[in-house]
């Protein structure tokens, strides 16, 4: 617009010599909107924000656990994933020699009750004699969930169950891909009397070089029959040494989580009840954990990250557990309420499994997993996303009757939305998922604001921008979940929890687009949405400001401010937050009323801007940070201030209450920011 306009106007101006203004130039360049926001930062007007609303949902969806969150490495470790049935498919294993020295098959010889499969080796060769082995010898590999990741001077735990007909002589070795690298390796001999029956063999692997895709191999040039089972590989050095993997539990922590919804969604349901997560399978020695297939998300898990491993992370995470439990609805199945009891029962066990004192029954199952003291476990999901099913109600009112019975001070959450009509079934909490465009939700930051105040709060536990307007994780959905974020703030007093859907996905099995963060064997990058997330980390538990947006003629805008402590440095800050959506930069005039003039000052502030040259930008592993907020000072921060606001940006500002009895020099650059 305007592109021919300053040749033009430039040459009048000459020809009149000046004497009109040249107005008409800077009508044409200037092209800012003007809007203004007044805050009212006094007591009388703000209110206490939940400590809980913002936090976290896990599913096991996109290779998120198996082969990411969880750092087992080896895929299919008990060579359960076939199937019961024998002979069955080993995948991903491979066999390391040809049907001349080696015959590899699966029997149900193990020695876990709860899985019976177990592999079989034939060696036909040896080491002298007329049939001599390969070089390297032959046996079996296991790539991992794409590649292993191996890492120069790190260690790693390997743990597998072996017995044999005779004396063993097996090579443990991490290696490329291909076999030809090898980046660790150590041989385990034991006589045929160790390995008569099954024997646990455990060894360190300390790597000499890195590989990103890398593989195990367990191999041998003695013949014999030999059998395997249960094969572990996990490294050493995982958070708080509790079995996750470092890199991605540190970005969850940089979210500052306040709960962690798990372990679905979806997952929990199954398309049928027999393939839906049962917790009672997933917690005890993980050798004994029997494993299952995700029939919705369609892989099969060892269950390595089972009900306790969950529990475990929201306690190092500093974040409350909400349990979702499967409640006799699948996606194609239903348990009639007259026969429900059962799965009841199952969900009590599973809260004293929580809560329980360590002689209890299920209590004594967590302390022998060394958590003895209880897990602070508060709320629970009575099934995920099966409201409008058929036995959903009359299932639900048992379990809600039997749980209060048990535990009154559980606060239980229906899949039922309350947000526009009443419900007719008690709840403390209802469950509310948004799925949709760019536009719809950025129109749904007022989805709250005619919400009933009486009864149940929401709990906003899946939202997300999708379809094309997403991408992988575009700018623009992060902008439209930004506003979204904005609106479940600002109606905190009846949205009590919040949480973005999917959390993560390995690049290698996307069954869902798009997720906050994405990772392979040995990278990790948030996208946009992840960063959204970050400017909301010290909103829980602030006090909300009344923040008013006024002379907004694009209808473009949402903002918020809020006022937080500190806990480093024991100062108090106001954070106003507001989302551009529209395609025009705006000049935004801020009024921050209601500080006591005696006795409080605005200093020290910063500012921090989400954006990019383009709306669909996304970030990769090429390029992590692409879209990522950028943090400025903000000079001459004042009661009454002008800042620009770039088209399509969502930007945070940061300003200190300061003390007026307190002076701070200009190399006092204490500036905080929690981006």
């Amino acid at each position: 617009m305007g592109y021919c306009k300053v040749p033009c106007v430039f040459l009048l101006c000459l020809f009149i010599s000046f004497c009109l203004p040249c107005q008409l130039l800077a009508d044409e360049i200037d092209k800012n909107l003007t809007a203004q926001l007044f805050i009212d930062a006094s007591e009388r007007s703000s209110r206490p924000i939940p400590q809980t609303l913002f936090g976290i949902f896990f599913e096991e969806i996109n290779h998120a656990g198996a082969g990411g969150l969880w750092a087992e490495l080896v895929s299919n470790r008990g060579f359960e994933a076939g199937g019961a049935n024998i002979p069955s498919n080993i995948d991903p294993w491979s066999i390391i020699g040809d049907e001349s020295s080696i015959i590899v098959s699966t029997d149900r010889s193990s020695c876990f009750e709860r899985n019976k499969v177990a592999l079989k080796m034939e060696v036909l060769c040896n080491s002298e004699g007329t049939h001599i082995c390969p070089s390297g010898g032959v046996g079996i590999y296991n790539p991992g969930f794409w590649g292993m990741n191996i890492e120069q001077g790190k260690s790693y735990k390997i743990v597998f169950y072996v017995r044999s007909t005779g004396a063993i002589d097996i090579s443990v070795s991490f290696t490329s891909s291909d076999g030809l690298q090898t980046l660790s390796s150590t041989n385990i001999k034991a006589s045929a009397s160790d390995v008569s029956n099954w024997t646990k063999m455990e060894v360190l692997l300390e790597a000499k070089e890195t590989n990103h895709n890398s593989r195990l191999q367990l191999t041998t040039s003695k013949n014999g029959v030999v059998w395997f089972d249960q094969v572990s590989a996990m490294p050493l050095d995982t958070y708080k040494g509790h079995g996750f993997r470092n890199e991605l539990v540190e970005m969850l922590a940089d979210i500052k989580p306040r709960f962690i919804r798990f372990p679905g969604g979806c997952f929990v349901e199954g398309e049928w009840l027999r393939n839906a997560f049962r917790w009672k399978a997933s917690v005890g020695p993980w050798e004994e954990r029997p494993g299952h297939f995700g029939d919705v998300w369609m892989y099969w898990t060892d269950d390595g990250l089972g009900y306790f491993e969950f529990l475990q992370l929201a306690e190092d995470l500093g974040a409350l557990p909400i349990w979702v439990f499967n409640n006799g609805i699948s996606h194609n199945d239903q348990v009639d309420t007259s026969s429900v009891l059962p799965f009841v029962q199952e969900a009590l066990d599973g809260i004293e499994f929580a809560r329980g004192d360590a002689s209890s029954t299920w209590g004594a199952v967590r302390a022998a997993m060394g958590h003895p003291e209880p897990f602070d476990l508060k709320y629970v999901a009575i099934g995920n996303e099966d409201c409008g099913k058929k036995n959903y109600r009359g299932n639900y009112l048992k379990f809600y009757d039997a749980i209060k019975r048990a535990y009154p001070d559980i606060k239980i959450i229906t899949n039922c939305d309350g947000s526009s009509r009443p419900l007719d079934h008690p709840t403390d909490l209802y469950d509310f998922h948004v799925y949709t465009s760019a536009n719809n939700l950025f129109s749904m930051s007022h989805q709250f604001d005619r919400t009933t105040r009486q009864g149940p709060k929401a709990f906003v536990s899946e939202y997300a921008v999708t379809g094309k307007d997403a991408g992988t994780g575009s700018l623009l959905a992060a902008l439209a979940e930004a506003a979204f974020l904005i609106g479940l703030e600002k109606n905190s007093d009846v949205v009590h929890m919040a949480s973005y859907a999917p959390l993560f996905v390995n690049s290698n099995d996307r069954r869902w687009n798009p997720d906050a963060i994405v990772f392979n064997s040995f990278q990790a990058y948030g996208t946009p949405s992840y960063w959204v997330q970050r400017f909301f980390t010290e909103s829980s538990g602030a006090t909300l400001l009344n923040a008013t947006l006024q002379k907004d003629p694009s209808n473009s805008l949402v903002a918020s401010a809020i006022t937080w402590k500190n806990s480093e440095d024991g100062q108090t800050y106001i954070r106003i937050k507001v989302v551009n959506f529209g395609s025009n930069s705006v000049n935004l005039q801020i009024s921050v009323d209601g500080l006591d003039p005696n006795s409080v000052k605005l200093s020290g502030s910063t500012k921090t801007t989400l954006t990019s040259a383009n709306l669909m930008d996304e970030n990769s592993f090429k390029e992590p940070k692409k879209v990522a907020p950028i943090q400025t000072l903000l000079e001459d921060a004042h009661k009454e201030m002008s800042v620009l606001l770039l088209p399509h940006s969502f930007t945070s500002f940061e300003l200190l209450k300061e003390s007026v009895s307190l002076r701070i020099t200009e190399d006092d650059s204490s500036l905080v920011s929690s981006i």
